[in-house]
């Protein structure tokens, strides 16, 4: 229709937003190019001695770490090279607790003496930052050759005056599956792969670089990828082929045709990667992963090995051979590859371009002006005045509980779990109403604004949930307006459950802290059957019901539950297993669940992947927040499939 010799290059952004979110982020990169140039998208190069050259005895080098960078091998490689060898003309620690003198040691002693002084990770001790402010204040007549060389993560504790005086490098790993194999194997020369003899070694080493590559790039997916983004790197890499070399030599010595698979696994997966690794599904992804990589199949001559296969595309491990055989094959992969190399279905990219968008509109949101119009003369007082009034006229009436407990006597587990969730209940329309009372004599100038009703004002003229009230309600991802209505559903089930007693169907989702709920259930049937507690545990089955009203009763034992989401995987509602996405389709509801308390002894299960099921999107963060509990799926493919794909079930989404 002519649109792109219509529109500018913005309007098209525009057009775009409208039809494609998740195509923003690579629209806006085009965007910068025509309008710019191809340099502000190129990362660019690192030369560690153009960085030298730079430097001087009066100025540190602060390298900002992103996950996946260590420059710590180059900078020992430069050392080297000009004759500062670590251990001895570079002295070299990682900061931790208690770490703070003997770093003060090691700077004096670099600045008297001429050496070279590199403190890793130094985000991990900020206070004593403020003391190596204080010391490098003092130092007024350095040696010429002392260099201070600094690695930190990006921290809102790192002092100002000692970034004002550095020469800041901010360093990424190689984006691409492609670039980081190539990375890996530019630091590995002949010399290196000819120091273990066995003939295996040659094909394992592109095995490991391999492997490293899709566990840095998957971190690329998000909470798809892994529930934490951890900081995979090159001393992995290093120690992990060290090990390889190790093992395979002493085979080769021993003439023992059995390679050790079992021991390279664990110490691999359980020790090296495994040691950065702190939830437990991360885990379960990342042994998964050598279960596929490592093993006799390798070197099957009857069945090819391949990573991935398709018609266009067969990324295999090359045979025995020279070095260079094994680089003109990283050369020949695609540099742009697909989430499917990574195990993850085509969808992923979509989640992953759509979570870019948001966190660039977020921020975007968060740098518009506080002052001004937001309307044909709607001034941002009124319009924050009018939400709140909205919202205020939709709080309900608080629950009577002295009279509920009244009307109870002796509780159940699950009555006891009712009693618990409206306290939580009433105490947060307690801190609502207040804080909008408060907000609206703020803004008539009744009282002054606190950095509390400051904060509301900003979150309800963006469209988020206040922090104030997401502190006593469950975790949550939704905007504002969302989030309202879901509110006044929660409020619906627990007045339906105080006058009318347990529904059915339980809408998960609503409940405060879900856990207390399912624990109930299991402690009811304890006591009914006269199980032991310790002993009992539950599982689930899909029904095929996709409605409450269809639910003819609620079991005596357990529940049935609604409200849950499928991710990374679809639900066929005919033979009720678990199947693959449909093409941009990134969630599927899943039709409800029933509960089922069991003696632990008496489960077993087959045909079935075990599910883990997450508050949020936002799935489990690194303090272990954010699991409900796991489900029994049945499934056709083995588990190892839907664990790659990175399958959960979510309360609620976006």
């Amino acid at each position: 229709m002519g649109y792109d010799h219509m529109l500018t290059e913005f309007e098209k952004l525009c057009v775009l937003r409208c039809l494609r979110v998740d195509r923003i982020t690579v629209a806006i990169t085009r965007f910068v190019v025509k309008v710019m140039a191809e340099r502000y998208v190129q990362p660019p190069v690192v030369y560690f001695s153009s960085i030298y050259r730079q430097s001087t005895a009066s100025t540190p080098i602060v390298f900002v770490l992103s996950p996946g960078a260590d420059p710590a091998f180059d900078v020992f490689k430069l050392g080297e090279d000009m004759g500062f060898k670590p251990g001895a003309k570079l002295k070299y620690m990682a900061l931790g607790q208690g770490m703070g003198p003997k770093a003060a040691e090691f700077i004096e002693m670099g600045v008297t003496r001429g050496l070279w002084i590199m403190l890793q990770n130094c985000h991990l001790l900020p206070k004593w930052l403020k003391t190596l402010e204080k010391i490098l204040e003092k130092i007024h007549r350095p040696h010429p050759d002392f260099r201070l060389w600094l690695t930190t993560e990006p921290t809102e504790t790192f002092p100002l005056g000692v970034l004002q005086r550095s020469l800041k490098v901010v360093t990424e790993p190689p984006n691409g599956l492609k670039l980081n194999m190539r990375q890996s194997y530019s630091k590995i020369t002949e010399e290196v792969l000819t120091e273990c003899q066995h003939p295996a070694f040659r094909p394992l080493v592109y095995v490991l670089a391999f492997f490293h590559a899709v566990v840095q790039e998957r971190r690329k997916y998000g909470k798809l990828g892994w529930n934490v983004a951890y900081d995979f790197n090159e001393t992995d890499f290093r120690i992990s082929m060290a090990l390889i070399s190790t093992y395979l030599t002493k085979a080769y010595v021993n003439q023992d045709e059995t390679i050790p698979w079992g021991t390279l696994r664990y110490l691999i997966g359980e020790a090296m990667y495994g040691g950065r690794v702190s939830d437990s599904f991360d885990r379960r992804i990342l042994t998964t992963y050598l279960d596929e990589y490592m093993g006799d199949f390798l070197f099957d001559t009857f069945q090819p090995f391949s990573f991935y296969q398709q018609k266009d595309v067969n990324i295999s491990v090359p045979p025995t051979g020279p070095r260079e055989m094994y680089v003109q094959a990283i050369d020949s992969l695609p540099l742009v590859q697909t989430p499917e190399i990574f195990g993850l279905h085509s969808n992923a990219d979509i989640s992953y371009y759509t979570n870019a968008t948001k966190a660039i509109w977020a921020d975007l949101m968060d740098l518009q002006p506080r002052t001004g119009s937001v309307g044909a003369g709607v001034s941002r007082e009124d319009f924050i005045a009018g939400v709140a009034r909205d919202i205020q006229s939709k709080i309900p009436a608080r629950f009577d509980l002295p009279l509920l407990k009244k009307e109870i006597g002796v509780p159940s587990p699950t009555q006891v779990v009712l009693i618990q969730e409206l306290e939580r209940w009433n105490k947060l329309l307690g801190v609502m109403s207040q804080s909008l009372r408060d907000l609206q004599r703020a803004l008539v100038g009744d009282i002054g604004f606190s950095s509390a009703l400051e904060e509301l004002s900003t979150s309800l003229f963006n469209g988020k949930l206040p922090a104030m009230w997401a502190r006593l309600n469950p975790a949550t991802e939704k905007p504002l307006g969302s989030w309202m209505l879901w509110f006044q559903r929660r409020y619906r089930q627990y007045k339906d459950w105080a006058e009318n007693g347990e529904p059915k169907v339980m809408w998960l989702s609503g409940l405060h802290i879900p856990e207390t709920y399912i624990a109930a259930l299991v402690q009811a049937a304890c006591r009914d059957k006269g199980w032991p507690l310790d002993r009992s545990t539950l599982y689930t089955k899909v029904t095929k019901y996709t409605e409450a009203s269809q639910v003819p009763e609620k079991p005596k034992y357990g529940c049935y539950v609604s409200g849950l989401y499928l991710e990374g995987a679809g639900w066929d509602h005919v033979h009720s297993h678990l199947t693959r996405q449909d093409p941009k389709v990134l969630v599927t509801e899943l039709p409800i669940l029933q509960i089922v308390p069991i003696e632990a002894n008496k489960l077993k299960l087959a045909n079935t992947f075990r599910a883990p099921v997450y508050v949020t999107q936002a799935r489990r963060n690194a303090m272990g927040v954010g699991l409900v509990f796991e489900a029994d799926l049945a499934s056709q493919e083995h588990p190892s499939h839907w664990v790659l794909q990175g399958v959960a079930l979510v309360q609620n989404t976006d």
